[in-house]
């Protein structure tokens, strides 16, 4: 009898912990750190606009700015599992983009100095739950959860074992001091990176352990002003300026300097990169298309050469000749990145700002 016993308590003490693990408790994600916002008092927590300009931007930029590219949660764990609840705002759905880019969610863990992706959690409809990794060994680690670069977030929690502990990150990376500013368009939100992950930005602010602020705006990107004013009140380390694939050539002569100079007032020392337009793979066939880049390149470095000649510093020039390389093959619709171009994006970018950010 003892020895049934005591042979019950020692299965007992196996099973046990396994059946802890098993079981998730799910945490607001509100307990941890949110990086990628220009402000910290937006109009809600998953968005990207302080609600004072709901009524001032042009309603397109306003609607986009409720989506959560760039946005991304930092938090540390020994679960063996990280699971994820979330509600998407929209559930937008593109013919162009993967959902797992558009609104699903990313998880990278901390492996000695670089950032590695755990897996992404696919989005089934508007109320989502899903466990991203599970049996992993039960050490601590430093996670980084991207939002979504298409979609909003109404609500996020995130599950762990519920024998193990979660809390705010033990390393304060990426460094949030000076942070990356980026202005733009649908390829600078994110579009269509297959995950949000993969979104040059956030390519960037990995290799470069520097957080990003995403100001991306689908289609919008037009240089309203009051945008610059927004981006102004970061203490940014450098700002990247790509706006011109949504822009016309008398946007540009009218708008260009007078959004420059709002961010070169609050930021005399501060580095300005201007991106031009992306040479498209069917700009090789189609005759107008490469007229139109043209003719908006010329015009954005006219600009650029005059701001130099006036005596401005700390600017400088990216030209597009090498950013999606010479094959063709890194774009989904012959525009937007797909991760081979955001890859490639990224490699064009990374020199740049590893000079003006050392």
């Amino acid at each position: 009898m003892k020895k049934n016993l005591a042979y019950l308590l020692l299965l007992v003490g196996l099973i046990l912990p396994c059946w802890a693990s098993a079981q998730l408790v799910y945490h607001d994600a509100a307990e941890f750190p949110l990086y990628g916002k220009a402000v910290e008092h937006t109009y809600r927590r998953y968005t990207r606009l302080p609600e004072s300009l709901k009524g001032v931007t042009r309603d397109p930029v306003w609607n986009l700015g409720l989506n959560s590219a760039g946005l991304a949660i930092r938090f540390r764990s020994n679960s063996t599992a990280i699971a994820v609840r979330w509600k998407n705002s929209f559930g937008n759905s593109m013919n162009h983009m993967t959902p797992t880019g558009i609104r699903g969610l990313d998880l990278y863990a901390r492996v000695g100095k670089e950032w590695r992706f755990v897996n992404s959690a696919r989005p089934n409809g508007s109320d989502n739950e899903t466990t991203i990794i599970s049996t992993m060994l039960p050490e601590e680690r430093e996670f980084i959860l991207y939002l979504p670069l298409y979609d909003g977030v109404d609500s996020l929690s995130i599950g762990v074992d519920a024998t193990a502990e979660i809390s705010a990150p033990r390393l304060a990376e990426p460094v949030r001091e000076k942070p990356i500013v980026f202005y733009g368009t649908s390829i600078l939100q994110g579009g269509c990176a297959t995950r949000p992950g993969m979104a040059h930005t956030n390519i960037l602010s990995r290799r470069l352990n520097r957080e990003a602020i995403n100001l991306g705006f689908s289609g919008n990107g037009q240089l309203d002003l009051e945008i610059a004013e927004l981006m102004a009140e970061v203490d940014a380390g450098v700002f990247v300026l790509d706006f011109v694939p949504n822009v016309t050539v008398e946007q540009m002569e009218t708008k260009m300097i007078p959004f420059y100079r709002i961010l070169r007032e609050r930021h005399p020392d501060t580095p300005i990169i201007f991106v031009e337009d992306p040479n498209y793979p069917h700009m090789l066939f189609s005759t107008s298309a490469a007229k139109s880049v043209r003719e908006l390149n010329e015009t954005h470095e006219r600009i650029f050469r005059q701001l130099k000649k006036e005596g401005e510093r700390n600017i400088y020039y990216v030209s597009s000749d090498h950013m999606l390389g010479d094959d063709g093959e890194a774009t989904v619709d012959g525009i937007h990145f797909t991760d081979l171009g955001m890859m490639r994006y990224a490699d064009l970018l990374y020199p740049v700002l590893r000079k003006v950010l050392k």
